[in-house]
């Protein structure tokens, strides 16, 4: 009898735990909120990955296609993407528009594009990891971190001895201050 009336105990405190953290548990989104506004016409750091990371960027078409695809942003949209590094499983670059420029919108266009360039068999499986990673820079300076640390990307993975051997990377417009 003793044995049901712990149990019986448990359960009912285990409930009332349950009931308390359920009041108190707040919901946050999947992802942080996307600023709304910001002064000016940012330069944006952007990173994006392939779904499970695999190994199908770092090839010449899928670098043809991406840079087609920054000469037409510029030409048509007034859209300038800067220096870029294509790693195996990840893009990396530096991108700049005008007052109307939807970094989500143009992400979303630019992975199209991608992976119109990655072989045939692929295309029916997943190809890119759900959405993508930016920071607005706010000077020179941090372009200049940011671009060191990107181009060596290569470097410390072991695919090259020195940055500048990679194939995969470039500037497509040279984004300077005007931008800032």
């Amino acid at each position: 009898m003793s044995r049901v009336l712990v149990l019986g105990c448990i359960l009912i405190l285990s409930r009332l735990i349950e009931t308390r953290l359920q009041l108190n548990v707040q919901t946050f989104p999947r992802r942080p909120p996307r600023v709304p506004w910001v002064r000016g016409t940012p330069v944006f750091f952007v990173t994006f990955c392939t779904y499970r990371r695999r190994s199908i960027l770092a090839t010449k078409n899928v670098q043809d296609s991406f840079v087609a695809f920054g000469l037409r942003a510029a030409q048509s949209h007034n859209i300038a993407v800067g220096r870029y590094v294509i790693m195996p499983d990840h893009v990396h670059l530096f991108v700049c528009g005008d007052l109307h420029f939807h970094l989500g919108k143009w992400i979303k266009a630019l992975k199209q594009a991608l992976s119109k360039s990655i072989s045939s068999g692929m295309r029916h499986d997943r190809i890119w990891q759900e959405g993508f990673f930016d920071h607005i820079l706010r000077s020179d300076e941090s372009m200049a971190q940011k671009w060191e640390y990107v181009r060596d990307n290569p470097v410390r993975a072991g695919f090259v001895r020195i940055w500048t051997e990679w194939p995969f990377q470039g500037e497509i417009v040279l984004i300077d201050r005007a931008c800032l």
